[in-house]
């Protein structure tokens, strides 16, 4: 049974930063991209960053510049560094996995999904 378990959200003050982790069991990602989408209460989910299975990512123009998309392969962990957080940011996130090497901004690209961790800006 493969699962994604994202961890490290929190509630944090404008311009500040948090580090979401995404561990997988039960499949090895290092072939796959993996991704971040994020969601807020009452709005479509929507793609932040992507990572394909060599290491090259993408990003929304929403977060680019802010925030980091990363994996270890050893540990099956991808990760996500939030930076000059806003407001705007906050939303539940979610860890997923591809089922292709490349990385794509669709939802419907990606297979594996975890429950998502909850992630406060406050002004």
């Amino acid at each position: 049974q493969v699962q994604l378990v994202e961890s490290g959200g929190g509630l944090v003050q404008a311009g500040g930063s948090l580090r979401l982790s995404c561990a997988a069991s039960g499949r090895t990602f290092s072939s796959y991209a993996m991704g971040w989408f994020r969601q807020a209460p009452g709005k479509e989910r929507e793609f932040v960053a992507a990572i394909s299975w060599s290491g090259s990512t993408f990003y929304a123009d929403s977060v680019k510049g802010r925030f980091t998309i990363s994996r270890d392969n050893a540990k099956n962990t991808a990760y996500l560094q939030m930076n000059s957080l806003k407001p705007e940011d906050t939303a539940r996130y979610l860890c997923a996995g591809g089922q292709s090497r490349y990385v794509d901004t669709t939802s419907s690209a990606y297979a594996y999904w975890g429950q998502g961790t909850q992630v406060t800006v406050s002004s």
